[in-house]
């Protein structure tokens, strides 16, 4: 049995008409007698009563019809998924993530990915840099993101967009009621410092920062995560620089301040993923982090 008989065999039990089947199939009328005739030779039974006006079901072609139609709407569903899956609407996408970009950035990437392919799964993994580039290598990730990534010769890495940097205070600081802090007013300010790991950009970059006016920084904590960091300030035990993205975060006690520099200081958010790669799934995801970039360029222009 073929699909094209259990085809032949539906078309003629709802038009109960073997000219009006054939029509409906763009076929002559004697293909479709013959491959009747060998589906009920197949089977062994009977399948449709010949009458003047055309044919009407027995009762194992009653079954059948039922039983056809599940397997023609599988099989149509099968296809179209497969079609789905082909474009890239349909699967899971894996994606590793990390800190502070799960405050603003990422969730609204997230989001705006979901209205858009709604049935595609979302696994996010929690992993550093270092963790993002391997999995990367080892297919256990379509997509990363991170800050300040180093250049590797098999990976494809693409500015989501740069944040700038702000000052977390406790708000009885002096600084708490600025409008703004500039990086030397950091100078001799007891400073907490995240994330504590290799090759780390933000703690570099903070460290930098600082060293540019003419100090070193008075680090009183190094801590490996945004909101540990945010924590302690709420304390009062420090101040913390961080994206711009922490804003979302509200501790009991904390402002954020705006930072400047004279170099202004801003701070990549980039994605990641393995050159070459074109899985539907990662190009569907990788269309809607386009989208988000030129909407954020014609916001920062209309704010400038």
């Amino acid at each position: 049995m073929e699909i094209r008989h259990l085809k032949y065999f539906l078309a003629l039990a709802e038009e109960q008409n073997f000219t009006r089947a054939a029509k409906r199939l763009h076929i002559s009328q004697p293909p479709l007698t013959r491959q009747i005739h060998q589906l009920e030779e197949e089977l062994g039974t009977q399948l449709f009563l010949r009458t003047g006006k055309g044919v009407t079901l027995t009762q194992a072609g009653q079954s059948l019809m039922v039983e056809t139609a599940n397997i023609l709407g599988l099989l149509s569903r099968s296809k179209e998924r497969a079609q789905m899956a082909g474009r890239g609407e349909l699967g899971k996408i894996d994606i590793g993530v990390f800190g502070s970009a799960m405050l603003n950035v990422i969730p609204r990437l997230l989001l705006n990915f979901r209205n858009l392919f709604p049935e595609v799964d979302i696994a996010l993994y929690n992993m550093s840099r270092t963790q993002q580039i391997e999995a990367l290598r080892e297919q256990r990730i379509h997509i990363g993101f991170n800050r300040i990534i180093p250049a590797e010769i098999d990976i494809t890495v693409e500015t989501v967009l740069n944040e700038r940097l702000v000052v977390a205070v406790y708000q009885v600081h002096p600084l708490a009621s600025r409008q703004e802090i500039h990086a030397r007013d950091l100078v001799g300010q007891p400073i907490i410092l995240y994330p504590r790991a290799p090759r780390s950009g933000l703690h570099d970059l903070v460290i930098n920062l600082i060293r540019n006016e003419g100090a070193e920084p008075k680090i009183v904590q190094e801590v490996e995560d945004l909101v540990s960091s945010v924590a302690l300030v709420s304390a009062g035990l420090g101040l913390c620089v961080t994206p711009e993205s922490a804003i979302s975060l509200k501790l009991p006690g904390v402002v954020y301040v705006p930072l400047i520099a004279s170099i202004i200081p801003y701070i990549e958010l980039n994605c990641m993923y393995l050159k070459g790669e074109r899985a539907p799934i990662l190009n569907s995801f990788l269309s809607v982090v386009h989208a988000f970039q030129v909407l954020e360029k014609l916001n920062s222009g209309n704010q400038a």
